[in-house]
């Protein structure tokens, strides 16, 4: 090798060791614990410690994490850049409108109940003196750790004060049609893929006014995980309702205890994303990677990500799986509506035992 080649190899190393170095920089945070990668983040570890304590009951999987993912979605997505270039409008996305104009937007009927949540955490946004659009990603984020199985979600600081409501009609209802929400969805941006991704949501969620009489019903049998059973149980034939009939936005489940959308139903059979629904069935990998790039995109509409500082290193690291895709007992493989056509359907272990009943998510 000639001295000229070796200086040069020499050269690209140093490079490529000075980029290292200034990416993994921390510097020590003032609370004398923690490092950041910016001093911005430092301010927020204390901000985690306390809603792990306060609002997520000493860190559990539960109601507030499943309403505070919610809350996420249901700020974030009251964006249209269509109607933005129509009628010049300057509010909506993740800016925290939700909150900073709660009295109008939680009369929403697409946000029906979500004024629980918004008021349970107005106080710690105030708290802490954090923009309602930079606590209500950071809650979803951190509460969201606490379930076993997810992935830990990115989360980027610096949001400015929301300055208009979102306008009505921009969050998906239960009851609409699959072409009615994938316009809504591409509108903001998302292809039919990134909203089946978004949909894993629903594995670790509840239902309290789909069917106001069973407030607290999950949409799959292991609501404290995030996994895929949510994509495996809305494939089984619907045979009842677990609690009253008739109810706006709600199909038949295939489990006692269970509540399922008319609008999951629909999104797992509908040709344009059936596949895609049927690919998350015991694929954790994907699950995973797919719901949390899905997510770093919602969490940031309306914004610039070059503007925000990531501090995605001040969100608790989530527990791993801790459960496999798998029919429910009392069914089996014949339960399944399989809806692709192109790829068979996994094989998956079938439960032993009495009929599967589903429990509600207990109140905090």
């Amino acid at each position: 090798m000639s001295f000229k080649a070796l200086i040069s190899i020499l050269s690209v190393v140093g490079a490529i060791q000075v980029a290292t170095a200034a990416a993994t920089h921390k510097i020590a945070c003032p609370d004398g614990v923690h490092t950041a990668s910016n001093a911005v983040c430092c301010s927020l570890f204390a901000v985690v410690d306390d809603l792990q304590e306060s609002l997520f009951d000493g860190g559990e999987c539960g109601e507030e994490t499943h309403e505070s993912l919610r809350l996420t979605f249901h700020d974030a997505i009251g964006f249209s850049p269509a109607l933005t270039r129509q009628h010049k409008f300057g509010g909506g996305g993740a800016d925290g409108s939700i909150m900073t104009f709660d009295t109008i937007e939680t009369a929403f009927h697409a946000n029906g109940g979500i004024d629980d949540i918004v008021n349970v955490q107005k106080p710690f946004a105030a708290k802490h003196n954090m923009t309602a659009g930079d606590f209500i990603q950071l809650a979803g984020a951190v509460g969201f750790s606490n379930c076993a199985g997810a992935p830990r979600l990115e989360y980027l600081h610096g949001r400015p004060p929301a300055v208009a409501p979102s306008p009505d009609l921009l969050v998906p209802e239960p009851f609409d049609s699959v072409t009615k929400i994938l316009a809504r969805f591409a509108d903001a941006g998302f292809s039919p893929d990134e909203v089946v991704a978004l949909l894993a949501s629903h594995s670790v969620a509840a239902a309290d006014h789909v069917d106001p009489t069973i407030p607290g019903t999950p949409f799959d049998s292991t609501a404290s995980s995030f996994d895929s059973q949510v994509f495996v149980e809305v494939l089984l034939r619907g045979t009842l309702f677990p609690g009253t009939a008739g109810n706006q936005g709600e199909s038949k489940s295939a489990l006692q205890g269970e509540i399922r959308l008319q609008s999951d139903n629909d999104v797992a059979r509908d040709p344009r994303t059936a596949c895609e629904w049927q690919s998350f069935v015991g694929n954790q990998a994907k699950l995973q990677s797919a719901f949390r790039a899905a997510m770093s995109k919602l969490a940031i509409l309306g914004h610039n990500r070059r503007d925000l500082v990531d501090c995605s290193e001040v969100i608790p690291i989530p527990p791993p799986a801790n459960t496999r895709a798998h029919i429910p007992a009392g069914l089996s493989r014949r339960d399944i509506e399989q809806s692709c056509r192109q790829v068979p359907f996994p094989v998956l272990p079938v439960d032993a035992g009495p009929a599967t009943s589903v429990a509600p998510v207990p109140p905090s």
